[in-house]
């Protein structure tokens, strides 16, 4: 007996599997603010909450519920990306933080820090890395008036549920600095195309809910400064981590794509399967600043706590052994077993993407000391400093 569910799509996608005819029907969308009774009105389709008066109603347990399911809603099936007007203002240290972390930036570049860009050229922006745990440190009681907007913890329960955490970094685009290229963005988003390709099709449709992508304007930004340009929509795309670096759909992109002016105070908040960039900063006097906001699930965590340093310490010898005698799949196996696969998260201080988009995986150091013959020594040595990489 055959059901007649349709099941959802398990295999591989491809650059094969992207049309840009069936990416522009998808997209082909006018937002109905009907759908979103909370929202105080629509702008180039993209949804525009008024946060003060959220802030009336959140308060009340049902209500806020009410409001997060609609706002999960316009995440996931609607335009993809909402804006809510004066998020920040005073009662959050809004100038406060902003010179704080001015300050930060002038002691970076006396320092001759340069900081690297997932998107952009090295040195274009200016970039405070982790400034979460930097203004904690730094100004904990300006951390605290921050981090207690409500606007913030409703759009990131409304995409994560609880136990959410989140993570900072200013960004600074300054006179004249150039546009990005499109992108979707952590997790597959910050992966070659090949790499994406060797995750099946139900982890491109999950990787969107791992995490949240924010950004709170801590200056004006009128549209000469450049602010993000966005794709309303483009999130429902299912092949969009491979298509966005394709040239039909670049080329969409720089059409089509949309561009809001925001107020200081205003956040923006979008899925990160959302095709957007950096725009250019056209205009003479104005440092773009935006706090970029990622807020990470809570679910994307081993049960078990590992010391995989140990671990590998313990097996080099063997490792080594296994490529000495052309073993090489099991040699492969093993380390995917024992060490870290992933470049993050990690300290962009130390470990920054001048090169790509990522550095050095624990797997790619042991395979790389392996292929090259380091002694257990020099292993030892390097495994340490790859954890001073790794470590705030």
């Amino acid at each position: 007996m055959t059901s007649s569910v349709i099941a959802p799509r398990s295999g591989r996608l491809t650059a094969a599997d992207c049309r840009i005819e069936d990416f522009v029907a998808s997209i082909g969308v006018d937002t109905d603010i009907t759908e979103y009774p909370h929202a105080a009105r629509v702008e180039q389709n993209v949804l525009i909450y008024d946060a003060a008066a959220l802030e009336s109603e959140i308060g009340d347990a049902e209500q806020r519920a009410v409001i997060a399911d609609e706002l999960a809603h316009a995440l996931l099936n609607g335009p993809g990306i909402v804006v809510f007007a004066g998020a920040f203002d005073d009662r959050h240290a809004l100038d406060a933080s902003t010179a704080v972390f001015g300050e930060i930036i002038a002691e970076q570049k006396a320092a001759g820090t340069a900081a690297g860009d997932h998107f952009a050229k090295p040195g274009a922006n200016d970039r405070i890395w982790n400034a979460l745990q930097k203004l904690a440190v730094r100004e904990p009681e300006i951390f605290t008036r921050y981090y207690g907007n409500d606007i913030l913890a409703l759009i990131s329960e409304a995409w994560l549920g609880p136990w959410y955490q989140v993570t900072s970094s200013i960004n600074v685009v300054n006179p004249g600095g150039e546009s990005q290229n499109p992108h979707r963005d952590y997790h597959l988003g910050f992966m070659s195309t090949d790499t994406a390709e060797q995750f099946r099709a139900h982890i491109h449709r999950l990787s969107p809910a791992l995490t949240l992508q924010g950004a709170v304007a801590h200056v004006d930004m009128p549209v000469e400064s450049g602010p993000t340009m966005y794709l309303p929509y483009s999130q429902r795309y299912e092949p969009g981590y491979i298509a966005f670096n394709l040239p039909d759909f670049r080329a969409h992109f720089a059409e089509h794509h949309i561009q809001l002016p925001l107020a200081k105070g205003d956040a923006v908040f979008f899925n990160p399967a959302l095709f957007h960039a950096a725009g250019h900063n056209i205009s003479t006097d104005i440092k773009r600043m935006a706090n970029l906001l990622q807020v990470s699930s809570a679910f994307g965590r081993a049960m078990d706590a590992v010391d995989r340093s140990a671990m590998l310490t313990a097996l080099y010898p063997h490792l080594v052994a296994l490529g000495e005698n052309g073993a090489a799949t099991e040699l492969a196996n093993v380390i995917a077993s024992s060490a870290e696969g992933y470049a993050f998260p990690s300290n962009l201080d130390l470990d920054q993407p001048l090169t790509g988009l990522t550095g050095e995986t624990q797997a790619e150091l042991v395979a790389r000391a392996v292929r090259t013959g380091l002694d257990a020594t020099q292993f030892a040595a390097e495994l340490r400093a790859h954890a001073d990489r790794h470590t705030p």
